[in-house]
């Protein structure tokens, strides 16, 4: 792979990964709630799910889903509801009020490592936009004249490592809230808000179209 080629995109994964979507949303969402450190499982999830994603692309299933109707209309119902699925929960998230020595404080139940991290492979597993993504894009950064492998791996390891900064980069800014959220009124309107846009991201997904096969 040339390193013009390599650099390209990398330009491309910075903008994919800054672009808000399900991913973005479930980071600022899970970091605003359990701060940087305990969102990261969610974030690793997050890049398990693509390296799904890519290598489901590499294997050439990218395309045959792109290419069947049902197929794709099958990941992409699941994909929605998951998504929606996330935001009912986000919605109706429990806010605990603890008082110690007089003093309270607001907390949230917060999942088991495993928990989040399934939650984020999930969320980007069954993301028909990504497998758009890669099988659309994909292609053009990769060299017939050379080995596919090598060439999946690295441009894997770079799009997980953009993600991977990116995600933090979201769960951070949103973590630096969380003293605003302090008041359960505050912290149950925005479980309402982000429940809402993972449910209208899930919702939006319905309307996905597959590109039509050549």
């Amino acid at each position: 792979m040339h390193f013009t080629t390599w650099l390209t995109f990398f330009f491309a994964a910075c903008v994919i990964a800054v672009s808000p979507g399900s991913g973005a949303v479930l980071s600022m969402s899970h970091g605003l709630n359990y701060g940087v450190k305990k969102t990261s499982g969610t974030i690793m999830g997050l890049q398990a799910g693509l390296l799904l994603i890519l290598a489901i692309a590499g294997a050439g299933v990218g395309s045959i889903l792109m290419a069947s109707e049902f197929a794709f209309s099958v990941v992409k119902t699941v994909g929605a509801l998951y998504l929606i699925y996330l935001g009912i929960n986000q919605w109706r998230a429990r806010v605990d009020v603890v008082t110690d020595n007089d003093t309270a404080s607001v907390s949230t139940q917060v999942p088991s490592m495993s928990r989040r991290f399934l939650t984020g492979f999930l969320t980007n597993a069954t993301n028909p936009k990504g497998i758009i993504f890669m099988v659309a894009v994909l292609p053009q950064f990769i060299s017939h004249d050379a080995p596919l492998l090598p060439q999946l791996l690295i441009l894997g390891v770079t799009m997980c490592l953009i993600d991977l900064v990116v995600m933090h980069g979201y769960a951070f800014a949103a973590s630096s809230m969380q003293r605003y959220f302090r008041d359960p009124k505050w912290l149950k309107s925005q479980n309402r808000f982000f429940g809402g846009v993972l449910m209208a991201i899930g919702t939006a997904l319905f309307f996905v179209k597959r590109s039509p096969s050549s």
